[in-house]
């Protein structure tokens, strides 16, 4: 995802900022905002609105508010001729005080879809959130180096209120085995191992492509397709969290 080709960008905008979006919104298009949460933040909006006036207020097409007083949450909304509508409140908070973040929002026919993507706290063990779960069309992309002296990494799409992992990814460097499962219930599934091709190396860089379709996952990595993995849980709302640890380092991880 890429500020490059941007229609139109605005850098380091004084704060609060209003500023217009030329054209209007149109179903396709992609907002990225980029920034870093304040240390001492309790709570930042981003509206998305039909103009800037405040007395009477403009309506709000799309009101999102990360809160870090009182119960974590993202509180999501809108505001119509001066009336709030119901507010959608999201007990998840991917955002930290102090860290960098990027919030992409996709524009639908029907909806605003509000992606997360952390750029700061990369860290291992890595636990990302997925705000509502997955759903199909979802992409997840991992960028990182495998350590020089590897045995194995781990990535898990899992339900953070449950032992649940809905997929799991277990590279072995040592034994070239690319092991997919699930854990369900206390319980291990049937392992899948078929492989074209091994694609990690000691030391070197790596890109993977995780695409949720309706009936399963679709994998590549460096842009070459690897495998499917059916789905064994089929409510994918379900699976909220994203999990990474073992022998690599990462440099970027993108939910979008």
């Amino acid at each position: 995802m890429s500020v490059a080709n941007a229609k139109h960008t605005v850098l380091k905008p004084v704060i609060p900022y209003t500023g217009p979006v030329p054209g209007g919104l149109q179903p396709g298009e992609i907002i990225i905002i980029q920034g870093t949460v304040p240390p001492d933040a309790d709570r930042f909006q981003i509206d998305l609105s039909s103009g800037c006036s405040t007395k009477p207020p403009s309506d709000v097409a799309f009101h999102l508010s990360p809160c870090f007083t009182g119960p974590p949450r993202v509180v999501c909304n809108s505001l119509l001729q001066e009336t709030w509508g119901k507010e959608e409140t999201l007990h998840q908070l991917p955002y930290k005080r102090g860290a960098p973040f990027e919030t992409i929002i996709l524009v639908h026919d029907d909806v605003f879809k509000a992606i997360y993507s952390e750029s700061g706290d990369l860290s291992l063990p890595y636990k990302g959130s997925i705000l509502k779960g997955l759903s199909p069309g979802q992409h997840i992309t991992i960028k990182g180096q495998v350590s020089m002296y590897p045995h194995s990494f781990t990535v898990n799409l899992c339900n953070s209120r449950t032992e649940n992992i809905a997929l799991h990814l277990n590279p072995r460097m040592k034994s070239g085995v690319f092991i997919r499962n699930s854990y369900l219930s206390e319980t291990w599934g049937q392992e899948e191992r078929e492989l074209p091709f091994f694609p990690f190396s000691s030391g070197e860089y790596f890109e993977i492509l995780i695409l949720c379709q309706p009936h399963q996952f679709k994998l590549a990595v460096n842009g070459s397709h690897l495998f499917e993995f059916r789905h064994r849980v089929q409510d994918l709302s379900s699976i909220d969290q994203l999990e990474i640890m073992g022998d690599l380092e990462l440099t970027d991880v993108k939910l979008w």
